[in-house]
């Protein structure tokens, strides 16, 4: 069996046999696909990185507090921190899917694909 196995749409003439490798020769320039892959990893973040916070003033003796998240929960009632609370943690390395990726041109040569859209390396 292969490492991954993946679904691709296609109509009934379109069909291929199970177990056929796919490469670039069975894409063609202009259409759009669908690229699926892993973040870069970025480690353990603050809460101004990963969840794009403002912070607080750098001025008025906030010598070590003017990058940190602010209040987190309540007092008395409930007294706890809900669960889903954007704070400091890991960022990246998730599997993440971006739709509608322009093929731009292939090269069937080498086996690449060139795309447009909002994919990094």
């Amino acid at each position: 069996m292969k490492r991954k196995l993946r679904d691709f749409p296609v109509t009934e003439d379109a069909l291929l046999p199970v177990g056929t490798s796919l490469n670039v020769r069975h894409f063609v320039p202009g259409q759009y696909v669908d690229i699926t892959g892993i973040t870069k990893g970025k480690g353990f973040q603050g809460g101004m990185k990963r969840h794009g916070f403002k912070g607080m003033l750098a001025s008025h003796g906030a010598s070590l507090s003017h990058r940190s998240i602010g209040s987190t929960g309540q007092r008395d009632a409930p007294g706890k921190v809900f669960k889903g609370k954007k704070m400091p943690g890991r960022m990246g390395g998730e599997q993440r899917t971006v739709k509608n990726v322009w093929v731009y041109k292939i090269c069937p040569a080498r086996n690449l694909m060139w795309v447009k859209g909002q994919v990094d390396s």
